[in-house]
């Protein structure tokens, strides 16, 4: 395994941070689940832009391979954002948060693929502990019924989108600066997105315009791009098993601000997880080298 920047790592950790608040902000919106996907992209464009300028980063007309590689990207991440903020509306937002992680252990398996080898031992103990912690979250916080069947059936096949999303940006993510990259999947997004929110009838504009700028700001903005700045410095891995970071924060959420039941389960859980985080991130760093003898 590569080694791994302290500053890639925490930007990783903080990244889904701020899309664990996704859910929250999405119920603030205001509009139909398609549209509220339409205005993350769209609001989050000139900002993606002044940041990329700031970081001096400015988006440049993309080759002939990258342009179609980003736009099958943004293609499955624009349905991962419409099929996940209808599931949102229909389950609890630890329920969404988690099976729309199902993209963690999609995201790991791709990265021991493209190495061609397995797991090493630490390796190993981190994906059982992390599907540990995503089982006791499921037997916690997720409280599976029929009540919430289409919501969570929505979030994982969003989940499998979203790893598909990543996966496309890690590809391009070795030939390309991450801001340019991320307004360019932003902009395909909410080119694709805008016309299905129109024909299937949705609410698009808000009366309280609120909720839809928090959700750029902060999932857009602020955790997709630390996100995409990540997926360039980090082995998708690592990436897979802090996705489901996401999924203890947004419970947190659900219990302090909707009152949905935050259980022990659910605190062992992402014990679990954050322990398998630790484990990877120990297997990072070089060993020290043995003193010789006198």
């Amino acid at each position: 395994m590569k080694k791994v920047p302290t500053r890639a790592f925490v930007a990783l950790l903080l990244g889904n941070a701020a899309l664990a608040l996704g859910p929250w902000t999405v119920r603030l919106s205001g509009v139909g689940p398609i549209a509220a996907g339409f205005w993350r992209l769209a609001l989050a464009l000139p900002f993606l832009w002044a940041i990329a300028v700031l970081l001096r980063q400015p988006p440049r007309v993309p080759s002939r391979g990258q342009t179609l590689a980003i736009a099958a990207a943004a293609l499955f991440f624009a349905a991962d954002l419409a099929l996940w903020n209808a599931g949102i509306h229909l389950t609890k937002l630890g329920n969404a948060t988690l099976f729309g992680n199902v993209a963690s252990f999609v995201l790991a398996g791709w990265g021991l693929w493209i190495v061609r080898r397995g797991p090493t031992r630490l390796e190993g103990w981190a994906l059982l502990l992390a599907a540990l912690g995503t089982a006791l979250l499921v037997a916690g916080s997720a409280e599976l019924s029929l009540d919430h069947l289409r919501g969570d059936l929505l979030s994982i096949a969003a989940g499998l989108l979203y790893a598909g999303y990543l996966i496309g940006v890690e590809r391009v993510r070795g030939s390309m600066q991450p801001m340019p990259l991320l307004f360019l999947a932003s902009l395909f997004g909410a080119i694709y997105l805008l016309p299905v929110a129109l024909l299937t009838g949705e609410q698009i504009i808000p009366a309280d315009w609120t909720g839809v700028i928090l959700f750029a700001l902060g999932s857009q903005v602020i955790g997709q791009s630390l996100l995409v700045y990540a997926l360039g410095e980090v082995p998708p891995l690592i990436v897979g098993l802090a996705l489901l970071t996401q999924a203890a924060v947004s419970a947190a959420i659900g219990w302090l601000y909707y009152g949905e039941v935050m259980t022990p389960l659910d605190i062992l859980g992402a014990l679990a997880i954050g322990t398998a985080l630790v484990l990877v991130r120990l297997q990072d760093r070089p060993a020290k080298p043995k003193s010789e003898p006198a």
